[in-house]
């Protein structure tokens, strides 16, 4: 699509500074991947075994991938609304960037279904039976938090005092009851904004395919218009519910994201307008 900056935007310093503010967002969000891959490197440690299928990679890495597809598919759409010209959009390109598409929402789907399975590793827990300090250097290890955990040595194990729990889903760790509802909670908000992401992105797609096909009515706009607004504040509650839990991580992502697609809606916004201004809607 045309470029907005040629079109919307003013010329000369201020193009140039949103370009490159849009850029470092992007470029923050690709390093978000390396920082999830390291963080569910540490987490997996405690739930990986020998039988271990690919769901389960999927369920232990699910952040790391559904990072890198969104990343992906931001740049697709970017270059589908603010760097391809219309004419060029046909053939081979198309055919190309909608390929990569289908994988990267396959990618995403599976995170999805990834973060619904970690959280229902939270669902269920059982008696320990014993005192948590008689396992000590048997291997056992404490969840302090979602992905969180720590050895348990006899500083953790005064700390959890007597009313532990065994996290049945995961490989010899234990929990206070208040640990386990934390991670549970966290796991929950994980699965509504990936769900929430996902029906953004479909609303987004249906733009630009109706955009490509002859325009969109201002009902659809209007409808669209609102349950994205209703999409958008999901994601900023759940932003600030991981900060307030100290998820910087997962709150830093969360913000950048919401920053990114600013951009992108802004692309889409223009490109409309461009193309009413030349009589193609």
């Amino acid at each position: 699509m045309v470029d907005m900056l040629r079109h919307g935007w003013p010329q000369g310093t201020m193009a140039r500074l949103y370009r490159s503010l849009k850029y470092l967002v992007y470029v923050l969000l690709s390093l978000n991947f390396w920082f999830f891959l390291q963080e569910e490197l540490v987490s997996a440690t405690h739930a990986v075994t020998a039988d271990t299928d690919l769901f389960t990679w999927v369920q232990l890495f699910s952040a790391t991938l559904d990072t890198a597809a969104w990343v992906l598919l931001l740049l697709l759409f970017e270059l589908e609304t603010a760097v391809i010209p219309d004419d060029r959009l046909v053939g081979r390109t198309q055919w190309t960037i909608h390929g990569i598409r289908l994988v990267c929402g396959m990618a995403i789907v599976s995170a999805f279904f990834g973060y619904v399975g970690e959280w229902t590793v939270f669902w269920d827990a059982s008696a320990l039976g014993q005192p948590a300090c008689e396992l000590i250097g048997r291997g056992w290890t404490v969840l302090i938090d979602f992905d969180n955990f720590v050895p348990l040595d006899s500083e953790a194990c005064l700390t959890m005092g007597s009313n532990a729990v065994v996290v049945t889903g995961l490989d010899q760790v234990v929990a206070t009851p208040s640990a386990l509802g934390s991670a549970y909670e966290l796991g929950l908000v994980d699965v509504i904004n990936s769900g929430a992401w996902i029906l953004v992105v479909i609303l987004l797609e249906i733009e630009v395919r109706l955009q490509l096909w002859g325009g969109v009515s201002t009902r659809f706009q209007w409808v669209s218009n609102g349950l994205k607004v209703a999409l958008y504040l999901t994601l900023a509650a759940a932003a600030v519910y991981w900060g307030f839990e100290g998820e910087f991580l997962d709150f830093w992502d969360a913000a950048l994201w919401l920053f990114a697609f600013v951009f992108i809606e802004l692309n889409v916004f223009e490109w409309q307008r461009d193309l009413a201004a030349q009589g193609k809607v």
